[in-house]
C-alpha cells in the first residue's frame, strides 16, 4: 500500500542507505553499508559547487563479524565528502568498532566512541543499521527462525523473531495463526537492545543445513 497522495512538491535531496551481507569462505561474515547524499540541483559548498548528479556524500563502512555477532574487523572509507582531504581522514577511527558485539550494547558503545567530534556524523549514523542487517543475514542460516511445532523437545526455545515487534508479540494474531505452540507464551528476559547475541550463538547448530524445499514462515522479517 503506497503512502497517501502528497501535496504539490519539488524534490531537493536524496539519501540512500544500502546494506549488503556476505558469507565469507573463512566462516566469517562481512556486513557492508553505503550512504549517499545527492542534491537535485547544483549545490554550493564552502569548497566549491558540487554539480547536480555528483554525490555530496558517498561513505562506506564494512564490519567483519563471527556468528556470535562479534566485530572482528572494521573499515570505513569516504569517497565523496564536502571537505575533501579533511572529512575523509576519519576512516581509521572506525577501527574502534573491533571488539564490540552487534547484539550487546552496540549502539551505545558507538556513541561513546564515535559521536560528535570523535567521528563522522554520517558514518556514525550508518553504524546504527548494522545490527538488524546482520540479523537479517543470519535469519534461517545462523539463527533459528523456524517454528518447532511438533518437535519432541519440550524445552525448545521459541523462534528468534517472536515477541520482538508488535506483529509477532506472543499474544498477537500472527503468533496464534502461524506459531500456535508459542501463543501466549511468557516472554523470556531480554536485554534492552535488540538483538541479543547469546541467542544467536545458541541457535547455530539447530539451523544448518537449510532445506530449500521447506521455506520458513516470516524468516527474520522483523529482525
Amino acid at each position: 500500500m503506497p503512502l497517501s497522495e502528497p501535496a504539490p512538491r519539488t524534490p531537493h535531496h536524496l539519501r540512500t542507505i544500502r546494506v549488503e551481507a556476505y558469507a565469507r569462505d573463512d566462516g566469517l561474515w562481512d556486513i557492508e553499508a553505503c550512504l549517499t547524499d545527492h542534491k537535485a540541483r547544483d549545490f554550493v559548498l564552502a569548497t566549491g559547487v558540487r554539480p547536480q548528479g555528483s554525490p555530496v556524500h558517498e561513505l562506506w563502512l564494512r564490519v567483519t563479524i563471527d556468528e556470535a555477532l562479534n566485530v572482528r574487523e572494521a573499515e570505513a572509507v569516504s569517497d565523496w565528502v564536502p571537505y575533501p582531504g579533511i572529512c575523509d581522514q576519519i576512516g581509521p577511527a572506525y577501527r574502534q568498532l573491533i571488539g564490540l558485539n552487534l547484539g550487546r550494547g552496540f549502539r551505545k558503545a558507538v556513541q561513546e566512541r564515535l559521536a560528535g567530534k570523535a567521528g563522522c556524523t554520517h558514518l556514525t549514523e550508518l553504524c546504527g543499521v548494522l545490527p538488524t542487517a546482520a540479523i537479517q543475514a543470519f535469519a534461517g542460516e545462523v539463527i533459528n527462525t523456524r517454528d518447532t511445532a511438533g518437535s519432541a523437545d519440550d524445552n525448545a526455545a521459541p523462534p528468534f523473531q517472536l515477541d520482538r515487534c508488535h506483529a509477532l508479540k506472543f499474544e498477537g494474531e500472527a503468533v496464534r495463526r502461524y506459531y500456535p505452540r508459542w501463543y501466549n507464551h511468557r516472554a523470556p528476559e531480554r536485554v534492552n537492545e535488540h538483538p541479543k547475541a547469546p541467542n544467536v550463538a545458541g541457535m547455530v547448530a539447530s539451523v544448518r543445513p537449510i532445506d530449500p524445499n521447506h521455506p520458513t514462515q516470516q524468516e527474520g522479517n522483523h529482525a
